[in-house]
């Protein structure tokens, strides 16, 4: 059992000290090549696009405003008192059955000034006021928002630009492809 628990022991550091090792050279491959694979940026010009942005607004105004009102009648005692004092007078003419229609007639006709009397007071009035008018209205305006980058690069003695979503730093990454330069047939 002691020979199985040191078997196993050395396998495991042998295991993990291999692993180091090609991370450890992989890595190094990888740093190469990626010193190898990019370029350096010689020019940044950030680009802009024009948007059109609506922004609510509350207007109000003011108007001014015509009312025509006519109060109603409240109450009754101008046409009563009227018919009594009608009735009174009315019952100083005539005789007989001539006092009774001029008393009648007299509380008719002081009833109808009395009433006549009313509707003068509370006549039709007319009211100018002003009214606030209130809507919502969209203001729109054009915005300039970034829209990326042009970005101009050197790589092995050449000039080249391309267009980038996010700024850069000093160095971006390229791909290099190899191809023949003629054709043989």
């Amino acid at each position: 059992m002691k020979h199985l628990l040191t078997t196993i022991s050395l396998a495991t550091v042998l295991a993990i000290s291999s692993s180091a090792s090609i991370a450890k050279g992989h890595k190094h491959h990888d740093k190469h090549r990626d010193s190898q694979n990019t370029a350096r940026v010689t020019h940044v010009e950030p680009l802009y696009k024009t948007i059109r942005v609506s922004t609510p607004q509350h207007e109000c105004r003011t108007e001014r405003t015509y009312r025509h009102d006519r109060p109603q009648a409240r109450s009754y005692t101008s046409t009563i008192a009227g018919g009594i004092v009608g009735g009174l007078i009315g019952n100083q003419f005539g005789g007989g059955d001539g006092k009774t229609v001029m008393t009648v007639a007299g509380t008719l006709l002081g009833g109808s000034l009395g009433n006549d009397y009313n509707n003068y007071r509370t006549q039709t009035r007319n009211n100018y006021g002003n009214h606030e008018n209130c809507r919502v209205t969209n203001r729109y305006t054009q915005e300039q928002v970034p829209d990326g980058y042009d970005v101009t690069y050197r790589y092995h003695g050449n000039t080249y630009t391309t267009y980038m979503a996010e700024r850069p730093g000093k160095h971006i990454p390229v791909e290099v492809s190899v191809r023949p330069a003629h054709r043989y047939y």
